[in-house]
């Protein structure tokens, strides 16, 4: 559906492009069981990812106006149920070119500005591939949140104005020692996720943070 997948997902140097030429692959997730049945109608509730350089970068809402954008291991970010990844094309930046390309971005994309039909982790995910190999993602990855920017007078006050995904960043930790607000009903024991750091608030040696349950 919407593209080649590839359950590879390598991000490694590839040869066909020739040496510097890198992997950039999209990982999404299913935010519902219900995408079994509401992909048959090119339809569905995802979160995205890019993969690049081994790890995975996305986006995600808090209360605080400092980055929302994180790091976690590939196929594996918390609270989600990993369906596939689709190869998008290459980049040319090597890791310390692209840690210093993606710092930069993240300061675009705060937690307290996230929205689920204008600014979500779809959004953001297209915006970095777009500027990373000059393609978008597939339009079913978000085409609900077009949907629903359509049809944005119908929805209800709350998705229109303020809607986020906070249960999926409950409990982390930013630059600044603050956390996220809705960790109360969540289960976080065992959750292990490194966060991206404002260029702002950090230096380049301090660019990810390990928070450890």
């Amino acid at each position: 559906m919407g593209g080649a997948v590839s359950n590879g997902g390598g991000s490694g140097a590839a040869g066909s492009e020739g040496a510097g030429a890198y992997q950039v692959v999209l990982n999404v997730y299913d935010l519902t069981p219900l995408n079994n049945y509401l992909h048959w109608c090119g339809l569905g509730i995802f979160h995205s990812a890019v993969e690049v350089h081994g790890s995975e970068y996305s986006f995600g809402a808090h209360d605080h106006p400092t980055s929302g954008v994180f790091e976690v291991e590939p196929k594996c970010c918390p609270g989600f149920m990993y369906r596939c990844s689709i190869f998008i094309g290459h980049t040319s930046l090597n890791p310390l070119e692209f840690r210093d390309f993606i710092q930069r971005m993240a300061s675009e994309y705060h937690g307290d500005t996230y929205h689920l039909i204008s600014k979500n982790c779809n959004h953001f995910t297209d915006d970095l591939s777009i500027r990373l190999t000059g393609k978008p993602i597939p339009g079913w990855v978000n085409r609900l949140a077009k949907l629903g920017a359509f049809c944005n007078c119908l929805l209800p006050e709350s998705m229109r104005l303020e809607s986020t995904e906070t249960k999926h960043l409950a409990d982390c930790r930013f630059s600044d020692d603050s956390h996220t607000s809705s960790n109360e009903h969540f289960e976080d024991d065992y959750l292990e996720e490194k966060h991206l750091l404002s260029q702002s608030s950090v230096s380049e040696d301090a660019i990810v943070k390990e928070v450890h349950r």
